[in-house]
């Protein structure tokens, strides 16, 4: 017995059962440290992602005059609900009128606003969260899945006598 608690605490056996019992535990569950560094990595490639953005020099006036301009439907989409409600308030036959004029529009003509309406913000949501993905972490590459171990003699002595019975 002495021999063998020898053979495994001096030569690095004890160390050798403890990374299989780690590697048998990580089959079924997964290594939360290693989760936990994966996470941290894509949270730094994110921020450093958003801080990417501020870094680009300034550009001339017509650049910041065209990204005002592209800035601007979102906003005036959102404050024309409520100021058609106070148009409504404060004139209502005008505000009939023109909701007349609405109903005669045919209703192709609508799907066909709908549509570029649908297909302007969504190709500039598409376009923001493709420049803005973190990059994919790499994964370090896989092992040799052969067996590398030699040759046993005394299994394949087994094996060939299983034929043999046969």
């Amino acid at each position: 017995m002495a021999t063998l608690a020898r053979a495994l605490f001096l030569r690095g056996g004890a160390a050798e059962i403890g990374r299989v019992g780690t590697d048998l535990a990580e089959v079924f569950r997964p290594n939360a440290t290693r989760q936990m560094e994966l996470s941290h990595d894509a949270f730094t490639a994110a921020q450093q992602a958003y801080a990417a953005e501020f870094q680009l020099a300034r550009q001339g006036w017509f650049d910041g005059f065209v990204n005002g301009l592209n800035r601007l439907p979102r906003p005036l989409l959102a404050l024309a609900t409520p100021a058609l409600f106070a148009y409504a308030m404060v004139d209502p036959a005008g505000f009939s009128l023109r909701m007349q004029g609405l109903a005669t529009v045919p209703e192709p003509l609508w799907w066909l606003l709908g549509a570029v309406v649908a297909f302007y913000f969504g190709a500039r949501e598409t376009h923001y969260r493709r420049a803005l993905r973190p990059p994919e972490p790499v994964a370090a590459p896989l092992p040799d899945a052969t067996p590398t171990a030699a040759r046993n003699p005394a299994l394949d002595a087994w094996l060939e006598e299983g034929r043999r019975g046969q």
